[in-house]
């Protein structure tokens, strides 16, 4: 509720992503350090990974420019997003996870216990 009347009275649309987020902005009233404030309305679930990486260089202060004003390409190297699976069903499982496909087998004792004759 506090982010909506805070963005409704001070900020200013900037632009929005593929995934449907919406960036804004409003003059900072610190020192000179910082121009100006930053963030994003999520259209989904808050996910800090769903910012593209364009958006993301604009809102870590990495550039003055936003993606909505400039003609942004990604590059090469830049992968497409992936969800957090963390929790899921889907979740990454090494082999002997506790919740892997497959159990963990047993370990044989590397030792022999004594015993008293």
């Amino acid at each position: 509720m506090g982010t909506r009347w805070f963005t409704a009275r001070h900020g200013e649309k900037v632009g929005s992503d593929e995934f449907g987020n919406t960036y804004y902005r409003a003059p900072s009233k610190l020192p000179a350090s910082i121009a100006e404030r930053r963030w994003v309305i999520y259209a989904n679930y808050a996910e800090a990974s769903m910012i593209p990486p364009g958006w993301h260089g604009w809102m870590h202060h990495r550039t003055d420019t936003p993606p909505s004003e400039v003609e942004y390409a990604a590059r090469e190297w830049q992968k497409p997003h992936h969800p957090n699976l963390t929790g899921s069903s889907k979740a990454y499982r090494p082999a002997g996870s506790l919740l892997g496909a497959t159990p963990k087998q047993a370990s044989k004792p590397d030792y022999d216990a004594w015993q008293p004759e």
